[in-house]
């Protein structure tokens, strides 16, 4: 019998609830109220509105509470010990949904200090340039679908909470090029944003095809785990790789259909006609 790899604590009708995503939401959204209560005595960091308005307050924390969802409870679950396709299901929501919301929920005032340090600010200019974000998100996506890292995910829970770190810091970075609030670190321009989104499809779809047409059950614990609906290994695996290739690929195409609005909406083919102004106050 499969036996639960991560420590849980079960509360009501068998919900599994784990301290460190709830320990590690409450804190991000501690720091995000506190820094938001400093905008009245902060103008010396440059020009911002005040506190952050109410859809950026909406997004931010609706973006922990998807987080909270998706790694407690029924998908976790079903993630950890059941399904492979689960698994890239929330894999792709720590990825595609989390990260986007919490930079758009984000005033770029808010950050702003943290690039008083003149090393931070070099380390940010480099790696938020988007041929440096495209590579660092698609090595941390590769890296963590070869069989022994993701096979040792799945049997060490400590390395299993580095996985999903990375996954989330990893799609921060990808994603700056497109949402980035801070003209300082900016954002590609309309045409490069939409260049940058088909781009990022080809190699999620390049590990998604390894997945989907292996031959062999590349991720053993999922072989020996109870069968769910009748589904076998092999065919739970290429159901993952497909979640991974056609929703994971059509998803930037939507993407790109949202940059061509706004570039049809705002016009203008610079770079200085995707900012966001420093004192703006929509996200």
């Amino acid at each position: 019998m499969l036996m639960l790899l991560h420590p849980v604590a079960q509360v009501g009708g068998g919900l599994s609830i784990h301290a460190s995503t709830v320990v590690g939401s409450l804190a991000l959204g501690a720091l995000y109220e506190w820094r938001a209560r400093q905008a009245p005595a902060s103008a010396a960091d440059g020009a911002h509105p005040g506190s952050p308005t109410t859809a950026q307050r909406a997004m931010f924390f609706g973006a922990l509470a998807v987080l909270l969802a998706t790694l407690n409870g029924p998908l976790h679950d079903l993630s950890d010990t059941y399904l492979f396709s689960a698994h890239m299901v929330q894999h792709l929501v720590l990825e595609l949904v989390i990260p986007p919301l919490l930079i758009a929920g984000t005033p770029g005032w808010m950050l702003r200090p943290l690039l008083r340090p003149r090393g931070v600010r070099r380390l940010a200019e480099v790696a938020l340039r988007p041929v440096n974000c495209f590579a660092i998100f698609n090595v941390v996506l590769a890296a963590w679908h070869l069989p022994p890292l993701y096979n040792l995910a799945l049997a060490e829970h400590p390395v299993h909470i580095l996985q999903h770190l990375m996954f989330l810091s990893a799609s921060v970075v990808m994603w700056w090029p497109l949402l980035s609030p801070m003209p300082e670190l900016p954002r590609l321009s309309y045409p490069g944003q939409m260049l940058y989104c088909f781009l990022m499809t080809l190699p999620m779809s390049v590990v998604a095809v390894y997945i989907t047409m292996a031959d062999r059950v590349l991720y053993p614990l999922y072989a020996i785990a109870p069968r769910v609906a009748g589904i076998s290994p092999l065919e739970d695996q290429r159901y993952g790789g497909l979640v991974m290739w056609v929703p994971g690929g059509m998803f930037f195409y939507l993407v790109m259909s949202v940059v061509f609005w706004m570039w049809s909406r705002r016009g203008g083919d610079t770079r200085e006609a995707a900012q966001v102004p420093a004192g703006a106050r929509a996200a």
